[in-house]
């Protein structure tokens, strides 16, 4: 038995909270940096909360989970390249 099957007991609606939860910090950052004219720390957020909505959508048994999971991870990596991007000085 791998470690971490405990999570198996949990209902998927707590999963589907989580996710929704993530998504929602995600979205006021988004705003946040949209505000804060930040072109590149607004799309990291936004790739941030999309990666999130596959979660959302694989606990809704649209897509298998190594598919969705690939695509999340993929959207979080080019989230984080965006928002390190948005780290970038500013020239003047």
């Amino acid at each position: 038995m791998p470690f971490g099957s405990f999570i198996d007991v949990l209902p998927p609606t707590v999963f589907l909270v989580i996710h929704s939860a993530a998504a929602l910090i995600g979205v006021a950052c988004w705003r946040r940096a949209r505000r804060a004219a930040s072109a590149w720390g607004a799309r990291g957020f936004l790739l941030y909360v999309v990666g999130e909505l596959v979660y959302i959508i694989y606990h809704f048994d649209l897509l298998t989970f190594l598919f969705a999971h690939t695509v999340a991870e993929t959207l979080d990596l080019l989230a984080i390249i965006s928002l390190g991007l948005a780290l970038r000085p500013r020239a003047t």
